[in-house]
């Protein structure tokens, strides 16, 4: 059921004691002349506090399986030896191999949009690569220390790295500063490091990459990449930076003028006017668990997973009435994602073992509930729209029993989209990666410790195995090709490059050899 609720914007006239939190300065002058209400910052004083919307089950979590290892153009594939301090770049689909040298432990290589260059963060050298993906030649530029994660803007020219405790490990030492970043500009190979002044939890670039924001719990920074020197400019998003609410995600509007920041367990989603330069809140119900926009961008919908609701927010006017669409009230569903075309988005929880996801059809409002073999590790929607790829998780459901289907084993399930025939797949190992076939009509993944490339064919929901020489790390899919790719576990390097087309592999050993390509 949908009905129409007004944000605490739309009933400002009513609200006391409130005040309105400007950009960097946190005046009142540029809310009055934005038009928006005494609608800001305040503790609820009744019962229904924060801390009350909470329910106890810990964030929504989905599991990506990207690794982040080789890195794709339209005409290349670009591998990081890390062992080897090297970088492969391999022909598609000659199968041409060079290799070329960068720092020390090359960890993540991301290509630019323009598939003009390839980028390598080397984690032990404090160094980024710019890799010219035609002529390889390399250009190194010094970052700051103990820098473990990268980003690229859309069109490629900024890298930002910075230190993410989340990839944090056992061998993690050296002095190592959470508050810092480095911004590379890709192309004039500057390098702009600073303090933001917070653990960055992640960060967004505007969609004309002018600007890039930096998220944490209590600030956001922004920083204007149009000038000639970068600075951050902070902005309080937090009621109290004291105590701030854990701030998990962040989204942007088409035309950059709102970033909204989800927070856990509040009741709010705070909303920054980045033209208007205010900082707001709007009412999303209690424990907000993840934030998409509508894939035409004209919708903010948030999952209220503790009053389970749906509250559809008009992205160009977020501060106006919003739609709440009740989800069951007998599920726990935390997390949503929208099927391509927007027509329909499927809402499901990886906060506990539950074996449930629903359908929301997004004009009409009606929400189906599906029952599934297990619970919900990762769900991918294909290109198309047209099929479900599910991941479960390896525990079983509260009410499983020993006889049950793949009881205490990993298993998948594929779902047609259209009339919801799924096929449960027992599979032998914890899935590593998978990856979408451009033209949605196969799917692709590797399992831990298993010497097989999985192959889904989504129009009938049938798979095949493929036979590998070694045990598989990552699987990524060409650009505009049926060529699903396989980095593997060898002392030379070994990459399998697999035509859905014509079920064809061919492998290549010794990326710093005279590589031979073997046929299967």
């Amino acid at each position: 059921m949908r009905y129409t609720l007004y944000t605490a914007a739309s009933l400002a006239l009513l609200s006391t004691g409130c005040a309105d939190y400007e950009m960097a300065t946190y005046g009142e002058d540029m809310a009055s002349e934005a038009g928006y209400g005494d609608t800001g910052y305040y503790a609820p004083e009744d019962e229904s506090s924060d801390a009350d919307w909470d329910d106890g089950l810990g964030s929504e979590s989905e599991d990506d399986y990207l690794k982040l290892l080789p890195a794709t153009t339209q005409k290349y594939v670009f591998v990081a030896n890390q062992t080897r301090n090297t970088v492969s770049r391999i022909a598609v689909p000659e199968l041409e191999v060079i290799t070329v040298e960068v720092d020390e432990e090359p960890a993540i290589s991301l290509t630019t949009a323009d598939y003009a260059r390839a980028v390598t963060l080397n984690t032990g050298a404090d160094t980024v690569s710019v890799i010219d993906a035609e002529t390889l030649e390399v250009n190194h530029i010094e970052i700051r220390p103990n820098l473990n994660q990268m980003v690229l803007s859309d069109d490629g020219n900024w890298a930002v790295t910075w230190h993410d405790p989340n990839l944090d490990d056992e061998e993690t030492s050296g002095t190592t500063s959470y508050y810092e970043i480095s911004i590379v500009n890709t192309i004039t190979l500057e390098h702009f490091p600073m303090v933001v002044g917070f653990s960055p939890n992640e960060i967004a670039f505007t969609p004309d990459d002018t600007m890039a924001l930096v998220v944490g719990n209590a600030y956001l920074a922004r920083i204007d990449l149009t000038v000639e020197d970068l600075a951050p400019d902070l902005i309080q998003i937090a009621s109290d930076p004291l105590d701030p609410p854990e701030a998990e995600e962040v989204e942007l509007t088409p035309d950059g003028t709102f970033a909204f920041v989800r927070q856990y367990g509040t009741s709010e989603l705070v909303v920054v006017d980045l033209v208007g330069d205010i900082v707001d809140t709007v009412d999303v119900g209690a424990n907000p668990t993840d934030l998409d926009l509508s894939p035409d961008g004209t919708q903010a919908v948030v999952v209220a997973r503790a009053s389970q609701e749906l509250w559809i927010l008009d992205a160009a006017d977020p501060f106006g009435p919003a739609d709440v669409v009740d989800l069951p009230q007998d599920e726990t569903l935390g997390s949503i994602q929208f099927l391509p075309d927007g027509s329909r988005a499927v809402v499901f929880t990886t906060a506990t073992l539950t074996n449930h996801y629903a359908v929301w059809d997004v004009l009409t409002d009606e929400i189906e509930v599906h029952a599934l073999v297990k619970p919900i590790d990762t769900i991918a929607v294909t290109p198309t729209g047209e099929s479900l790829l599910i991941f479960h998780t390896l525990e079983d459901a509260a009410d499983a029993e020993a006889s049950d289907l793949y009881f205490g084993e990993w298993a998948l399930t594929v779902t047609d989209l259209d009339d919801f025939r799924s096929n449960a797949i027992g599979i032998e190992g914890e899935p590593l990666a998978y990856a979408n076939s451009d033209d949605g009509t196969h799917g692709f993944f590797v399992m831990d410790k298993v010497e097989t490339l999985m192959t889904l064919e989504y129009s009938s929901l049938l798979y095949e195995a493929v036979d590998l020489k070694s045990v598989p790390v990552h699987v990524g899919v060409l650009p505009d090709t049926s060529y699903a790719y396989v980095n593997q576990e060898h002392e030379l390097g070994r990459l399998s490059f697999f035509d859905a087309e014509t079920q064809s592999l061919q492998t290549i050993t010794g990326f710093e050899l005279n590589s031979e390509i073997e046929h299967y």
